[in-house]
């Protein structure tokens, strides 16, 4: 009954930030033709990376708690607690409009209501075959079989309604920042079109991937996201001595997350762009 009493509560509060989502501008309601720029997207990007961290620094406040993930034994309810949450807010959501956006991915995509808000005039940014590329799939199995047991300590501590909430932006976040590569494919095809052509012609997913890879880069990022997680993450004291090499998170566990996932997925998005980019 507790659980329940907090997904509901859940429920509030998440169309409550729906309802911001609508209001506030975000990268794509600011992003014409003339205005998307690589440099508008590596912004966001750097953005996003904030997002992510501090997500992942909420989460590792709970132990794993596997109840959140067990299946629900009340019949009226199906799948697990963290399937629940994440699937009524998704729907709570979708009623907002929130999946109208070109940023945006659901990952129980089958059956969300439509808005009941007035449709929101998203400039045509991306190709039409974008609408058609969501991997969360793969990132939810990333997220759970492969991620989440490497930075969470073993344990239950009965806490599972926060933990599946914690999860839920965790999911979010990385969604978000992985299918974002939609936008980073199109700006780098407007900048070299005479180069992507040829590839996306012959369909070519090897040479696009090459085309799309900047290891210099990737290791600037994973750096950067490390530094980020050693920043926000630190235990802070009140003395003069400090408790240096102490972090929420495992620093070098969010490197890990970007070399290893978030940078590989993104390209994969963007290669499966590009294929569809000359449609």
């Amino acid at each position: 009954m507790i659980l329940l009493i907090r997904s509901s509560f859940q429920a509030s509060y998440f169309l409550v930030q729906g309802s911001r989502f609508m209001e506030n501008k975000t990268t794509t309601d600011s992003a014409t033709d003339s205005g998307l720029s690589l440099e508008s997207v590596r912004e966001s990007l750097i953005s996003q990376e904030d997002t992510i961290v501090f997500s992942l620094i909420e989460r590792a406040q709970f132990p794993f708690n596997s109840p959140a993930y067990d299946p629900l034994s009340s019949p009226a309810l199906c799948g697990s607690l963290l399937e629940y949450i994440v699937k009524e807010t998704e729907i709570i959501r979708a009623k907002v409009g929130r999946y109208t956006s070109p940023e945006e991915h659901p990952f129980f995509p089958n059956d969300l209501p439509l808005p009941l808000t007035p449709p929101h005039n998203y400039p045509q940014v991306l190709h039409p075959a974008a609408a058609f590329i969501n991997i969360n799939d793969i990132i939810w199995k990333m997220y759970f079989d492969q991620f989440l047991p490497l930075f969470t300590a073993e344990g239950d501590d009965g806490n599972y309604g926060s933990t599946a909430e914690c999860d839920l932006k965790c999911l979010q976040a990385l969604s978000r920042r992985i299918h974002y590569g939609k936008f980073v494919a199109e700006v780098k095809f407007r900048d070299a079109a005479q180069d992507y052509g040829p590839a996306i012609r012959a369909q070519d997913k090897d040479t696009l991937m090459k085309l799309l890879t900047f290891e210099s880069v990737e290791e600037m990022v994973k750096k950067r996201v490390e530094q980020k997680a050693m920043v926000f993450g630190q235990e802070v004291s009140l003395d003069d001595k400090g408790d240096t090499g102490k972090y929420k998170v495992d620093p070098s566990l969010v490197s890990r997350l970007y070399g290893e996932w978030v940078m590989p997925l993104t390209k994969l998005v963007q290669v499966e762009y590009l294929l569809r980019r000359l449609d």
